[in-house]
């Protein structure tokens, strides 16, 4: 659960900070003047503070300064009334995360209060599973003995210490963010501030704002002046997630920085200098961008100062079994289930995948099988179907798919193991079950065709497309054994 400590002289900001945050994993902590304010944050240590500018008892910048010697990597967000504005981006350029103007509105205050929660993690949730500690303690970690994951562990090891820009390259789902989380808190920036952007996630024409700031006026809704990613992260790290995606003009902004560590916000002239180690990941191949002109060579340059590669699952398969137990742990606490150990059936299936989306497709599959589990170990019955079929290890056929049915004796077995166990929704699962069946095989029949499959099931087309949804079946091209051309079937996607 998050802790967000308010520090605020008027009652009516606790209880609208409180009414906002009423439920959803969030610990509301209210102090009304600074000093209580200190003292709750020196017990507490909350992940993100609410700070009021004009306190009755101090200034608020010479509260935030005392909340930073508490605790340096703490997300302080300013609270100002519309004449201190000033004084809140002052605040900003000394390290504070945000400032929101009063009266506050809910849904910022959410979306600011919640961005801020999700940096705290990066910055102090470690990214490695520490030594003696449960996997699973924490959400997300770096996990695996492996000799590959040995290799990428020293690499972060000789990197982390030196103030040299980090290129990391690896498929989606490898876990590149970790490995920038891990450098960071095993770097001498490791106090400061640490920040993420997904530069494929935000359109070009705000990327720009995001990452330089903006002058109240430089564009139509900016009505008033926003401190950047690179302002607010002076002196610490910034994270550039997808940065194979990134515009060319964003690009030459980016080189400029990094040869000269100097920059202007958007629609401004002031000259604002930045001290940021780059931290650059992607899962595209830069240099076939280069050869397109879709990405700056001498920019590449610059961000590769050193290179870590971070093999697909496929080729660091001895710590599937690893991982698999940390989702089981993580998931287990998240979603009130008590699976216990995960049958040698079921794990063997799990080694035997091919994972094309690698680590976060395992935590998907891990969390998936737990919701239809019950008992107190993991079997292979509850794994998703895709999983169950049988995978041809001929590259040629690697993109097409061979679907073994589940049987109508599965779903009986299903139920019987439901009812001795106590459970209260057998009627539900089981209709799941069939459904799943009925209308797998029914597109089998009709060769993939969802009108034909549709008729043989008398049901219109709109309810089929709703029972292929709620069931996760898509269709994918099946592999024949026989001489005759493949056939469309049903696939779990």
């Amino acid at each position: 659960m998050f802790k967000l400590l308010v520090i605020d002289d008027e009652p009516y900001i606790h209880c609208g900070v409180e009414h906002v945050f009423d439920e959803g994993g969030v610990r509301v902590i209210g102090a009304r003047t600074a000093a209580e304010g200190l003292r709750l944050a020196a017990d507490e240590l909350p992940d993100v503070i609410l700070l009021d500018i004009r306190l009755g008892d101090r200034d608020g910048l010479e509260v935030f300064d005392d909340l930073r010697e508490i605790d340096p990597k703490s997300l302080i967000i300013f609270i100002t009334g519309h004449g201190t504005t000033d004084t809140a981006i002052e605040a900003m350029k000394r390290g504070a995360h945000d400032y929101l103007v009063k009266p506050l509105d809910s849904t910022q205050l959410q979306q600011v209060v919640g961005q801020a929660f999700q940096i705290s993690r990066l910055m102090h949730v470690p990214a490695f599973v520490s030594e003696g500690g449960r996997s699973g303690d924490q959400p997300d970690q770096l996990i695996g003995r492996g000799a590959a994951m040995q290799t990428i562990c020293k690499e972060i090891g000789r990197v982390a210490g030196q103030d040299v820009n980090v290129l990391i390259l690896g498929e989606s789902g490898t876990g590149k963010e970790l490995v920038a989380r891990a450098i960071y808190h095993h770097s001498r920036r490791s106090l400061a501030p640490f920040l993420a952007i997904n530069c494929a996630a935000i359109p070009e024409s705000l990327l720009e704002s995001e990452l330089f700031g903006h002058e109240k006026g430089a564009f139509t809704g900016a009505d008033q002046r926003r401190i950047g990613k690179f302002e607010q992260c002076h002196g610490g790290m910034l994270f550039l997630d997808e940065v194979g995606d990134m515009a060319a003009n964003t690009q030459a902004k980016i080189l400029r920085i990094l040869e000269e560590r100097n920059f202007e916000r958007v629609g401004g002239s002031e000259t604002i200098s930045s001290n940021v180690r780059i931290l650059a990941a992607t899962n595209q191949n830069l240099e076939t961008l280069i050869e397109q002109g879709r990405f700056r060579k001498d920019l590449y340059y610059r961000l590769r100062g050193v290179t870590i590669h971070l093999p697909p699952l496929r080729d660091r398969k001895e710590d599937i079994p690893q991982l698999s137990h940390h989702f089981l742990f993580r998931f287990n606490r998240e979603l009130g289930t008590s699976i216990q150990s995960i049958a040698p059936e079921a794990m063997e299936r799990l080694m035997q995948f091919h994972w094309p989306g690698n680590v976060r497709e395992l935590q998907s599959v891990v969390r998936e099988s737990l919701l239809r589990s019950s008992g107190s170990v993991l079997l292979s019955e509850f794994l998703p179907p895709e999983l169950l079929r049988d995978e041809s290890s001929d590259d040629e056929q690697a993109d097409s798919t061979l679907i073994v049915e589940e049987d109508w004796q599965t779903l009986s077995r299903l139920v019987e193991t439901w009812i001795s166990q106590g459970e209260t929704d057998v009627y539900r699962r089981a209709l799941e079950h069939f459904d799943r069946l009925l209308v797998s095989r029914a597109l089998q029949q009709s060769g993939g065709n969802q009108a034909r499959a549709s008729d043989i099931l008398g049901l219109s087309r709109v309810t089929l497309r709703v029972k292929l949804r709620a069931t996760g079946l898509a269709v994918a091209k099946q592999v024949t054994t026989q001489d005759s051309a493949s056939a469309a079937a049903p696939r779990l996607g």
